[in-house]
């Protein structure tokens, strides 16, 4: 709409210094251009009088009496009005003509060469500052590619093309420009963590397989790499060791600023990775073989323990593969939910006992003996995944007095 306010406002600016001229009366005076003309037929005449007399052929007699006569015929003419009333126009049909013309001329030429969409498109980004900075970076991108194909060995920018799609979420487009930049520049962490990361959303954000190796492999050159611990440590999640997971961020947490967001956000992280999935700990997962099917771990060491014996309901098993994961841990009954104490079995190992102790916290300020009431809990998972899943299997006893020594039965079914 300011568009044809606009254009409106310049057309009226326009008639001001065209129609002014035209509207002004212009009078013809005819009846001044016949006198003007009797006058030269007259000098005319005269001349030729005088040559006549000069050659003898006319005598003073005559030449006088012609003369007077001429004399006569002009002094008639010019007292006589001349018959022609002077024409007064006022240039009306020129102005319905320019009035007219000059609007449906615009009309027709914007119609034909213009784009109103595009300043419909234009009124509306202006109006939103978000949508004409993305036209304008969309723009700027699409340039880009275009010069990309043009120029196929050029590293530096495939990898501001494959930055450019991540930004704007185009991910299989910068899984295809970062394929570039990764097959000119070779193994460098920014590239190969830029590629995994493109490659798991793709994936619907799953790091298994290709993002994984590159992400490990950009782990080995950069150790201290930031962006490979945080992509790492999904990794492993995902895969569900929840130990190396664990270490990982751990690590990143220490080379995060103090108290920054970031740093924040890492130990949220894990703290739900421990409250949600239970993990074997360290000294567990690098006992040998024979020690993780014994029935009771050691616990000489610790002056507080609760026994657990596990077991799955009848027709249970037989769904489950012999190597699938078996969570077993204590929480408190109120405050975190971060495990206590916790081990990890696999289904052949059922049924069997345990006994949870001090020794098996995840951390010394969250261990059993400071609590009296505990919380127990049994999962048995398909996937062995971090994060629990929706046909996981938990059994559960809510409320245990860690003062009481007798043996707690959890009978894992699939009743929830």
């Amino acid at each position: 709409m300011l568009f044809f306010v606009i254009v409106g406002v310049l057309i009226l600016i326009a008639f001001l210094f065209v129609l002014p001229p035209l509207w002004r009366k212009q009078t013809l005076q005819e009846a001044y251009d016949i006198d003007q003309r009797n006058i030269l037929i007259a000098q005319h005449r005269l001349q030729e009088l005088k040559d006549n007399k000069l050659k003898g052929e006319l005598t003073e007699e005559q030449y006088n009496e012609q003369l007077a006569d001429l004399e006569q015929a002009l002094s008639d003419d010019l007292d006589i009005k001349s018959q022609v009333t002077p024409v007064h126009t006022q240039g009306r049909w020129g102005i319905v003509v320019v009035v007219l013309t000059i609007p449906l001329l615009a009309s027709w030429l914007y119609a034909t060469l213009g784009n109103y969409p595009a300043v419909s498109h234009s009124a509306e980004m202006a109006a939103d500052p978000e949508k004409l900075k993305f036209a304008e970076i969309n723009k700027m991108v699409s340039r880009l590619a275009e010069k990309m194909q043009n120029n196929p060995d050029d590293a530096q920018g495939w990898l501001m093309l494959g930055r450019s799609y991540t930004a704007m979420e185009e991910f299989s487009k910068a899984v295809e420009a970062l394929a570039n930049a990764y097959r000119l520049l070779g193994d460098k962490p920014e590239v190969m963590l830029l590629y995994a990361d493109a490659l798991a959303y793709v994936n619907d954000k799953n790091l298994t397989g290709k993002p994984a190796e590159l992400v490990f492999k950009a782990l080995a050159l950069e150790p201290d790499n930031m962006n490979a611990l945080w992509l790492g440590g999904m990794a492993k999640a995902q895969q569900g060791d929840t130990v190396e997971a664990a270490k990982l961020w751990k690590k990143l947490e220490g080379l995060l600023p103090a108290g920054s967001d970031s740093q924040k956000e890492i130990q949220d992280l894990l703290s739900k990775l421990a409250a949600e999935t239970p993990q074997a700990t360290a000294q567990t997962t690098a006992q040998p073989q024979a020690q993780q099917t014994a029935k009771v771990p050691d616990s000489a060491n610790s002056t507080t323990a609760v026994k657990i014996e596990v077991s799955l309901a009848p027709g249970v098993k037989n769904k489950y593969k012999a190597t699938d994961t078996v969570f077993i841990y204590a929480q408190a009954v109120s405050g975190p939910k971060m495990p206590l104490a916790i081990v990890r079995k696999q289904v052949s190992d059922l049924p069997l006992t345990v006994s949870l102790d001090d020794t098996l916290a995840m951390m010394p300020t969250m261990k059993l003996s400071n609590f009296s009431q505990i919380r127990l809990l049994a999962r048995l998972s398909k996937s062995g995944n971090a994060i629990t899943q929706p046909d996981d299997l938990i059994g559960v006893i809510e409320q245990v007095e860690l003062s009481d020594k007798n043996t707690h039965k959890i009978v894992i079914s699939e009743h929830k």
